[in-house]
């Protein structure tokens, strides 16, 4: 038996040799993919856990409205504009081709509404017509993109319109979008827009269906943005959160038809399947306590604000530690949420995350007839 092992064996490496047997290696350390450029990040960190071509400057159509959102969604945080406001097409704006809700020279709908047909139905004549109510003139709005764009490290962006249509001098990176929709997170507006399945729009006789397939085909999708054009051909930048771990996928030029949605899945089953969230702290955890001089009160929570974890590959999460560090004592007055101290987590000798400490809430400055009050008590122990 030993001997006609060893023959059958001798007889495979022959054959391999000549090349009628393909050997491959027993685990696959990589994945491939049809995208001409790919990039999965861990939303939480930015760190890049698979990457193909990822500073390669390519047309992105329509997964250019991330941004278009992003600047609209500074615009409104900072109180420029307001989702109630009415926003009136104008002849410019009803004069673009491609996805459009056909807007009419005049029409109105509130920002909310234009922003909803831009994340849902990739509306080329909302990105003008929002562009236009923000920033006075879509070439303005864009220069606001492009300002986003250096601002967030993009390093091979440049927008020429909030829509996507190919234009001379319009590329990005996958690397670059994968920015963009980390950003992107901070504001629950856009996922909100973003997730959105389905509008009716001017009463039920337009509707919008979101392009974005994987929120019905992939658990945990919800966002961004799809893109397609002759020059772009496929591409999509989205967002998958699962059992705390939250990752974004870029690919940009994928050939096929519904080929950024299957490219998309497959990068994202190789990342849920290698990786795991573990959180040490969550939100509001109590840390500790700080003593408060001259206070109404004399001692003071410590609270986490926000949760402490790392993303990590999975079976390898023994040499995680965490350090605090919390201020022994502080002065009063004291702000809620001020910071007192913070919470580190470390993989051996490296730092891999850390969150502020900060007071569960306020105290006041006592008095000087309580602070003497006070003193007298603690020297003479009454």
């Amino acid at each position: 038996m030993r001997k006609l092992l060893s023959v059958i064996l001798g007889l495979m490496l022959i054959l391999a040799n000549i090349g009628f047997v393909q050997v491959l290696p027993a685990l696959a350390v990589e994945i491939e993919t049809e995208a001409v450029s790919a990039v999965l990040m861990d939303a939480a960190s930015g760190k890049v856990l698979y990457q193909k071509e990822p500073n390669k400057e390519l047309p992105p159509a329509s997964v250019t409205k991330i941004m278009t959102l992003l600047v609209a969604a500074d615009a409104i945080k900072s109180g420029k504009v307001k989702l109630s406001d009415k926003v009136t097409a104008s002849e410019n704006a009803c004069k673009l081709g491609g996805s459009q809700i056909y807007l009419e020279p005049g029409e109105t709908f509130s920002l909310e509404e234009m922003l909803i047909a831009i994340a849902v139905g990739s509306a080329n004549d909302a990105c003008v017509a929002v562009a236009e109510h923000i920033n006075g003139t879509h070439e303005a709005f864009v220069e606001e993109m492009n300002n986003k764009a250096k601002e967030l490290g993009c390093t091979n962006t440049h927008f020429a319109n909030a829509y996507g249509l190919p234009a001379e001098g319009h590329y990005t990176s996958a690397y670059d979008l994968a920015l963009m929709s980390k950003a992107a997170l901070e504001y629950p507006l856009i996922r909100k827009l973003t997730s959105i399945k389905e509008y009716d729009l001017r009463e039920g006789k337009f509707k919008l269906w979101n392009t974005n397939k994987l929120l019905w085909w992939y658990r945990g999708a919800d966002g961004f943005k799809t893109g397609w054009t002759n020059e772009a051909k496929y591409c999509l930048a989205s967002t998958v959160e699962r059992d705390g771990l939250r990752l974004i996928c870029v690919v940009m030029g994928v050939p096929q038809v519904r080929g950024h949605f299957a490219e998309s899945m497959k990068i994202y089953n190789w990342g849920f399947a290698k990786y795991s969230y573990k959180q040490f702290a969550p939100p509001n955890q109590k840390q500790g306590v700080v003593k408060v001089r001259k206070g109404i009160e004399t001692e003071l929570v410590a609270l986490t604000e926000k949760p402490l974890g790392v993303i990590v590959e999975k079976g390898k999460d023994k040499n995680l530690w965490v350090e605090t560090k919390l201020t022994p004592e502080v002065e009063a007055p004291v702000k809620q949420g001020q910071k007192i101290g913070e919470i580190l987590l470390y993989s051996g000798n490296d730092l891999q995350s850390q969150v502020n400490l900060v007071a569960e809430k306020g105290i006041e400055k006592s008095g000087i007839y309580q602070q003497i009050t006070r003193t007298i008590r603690g020297v003479f122990g009454f």
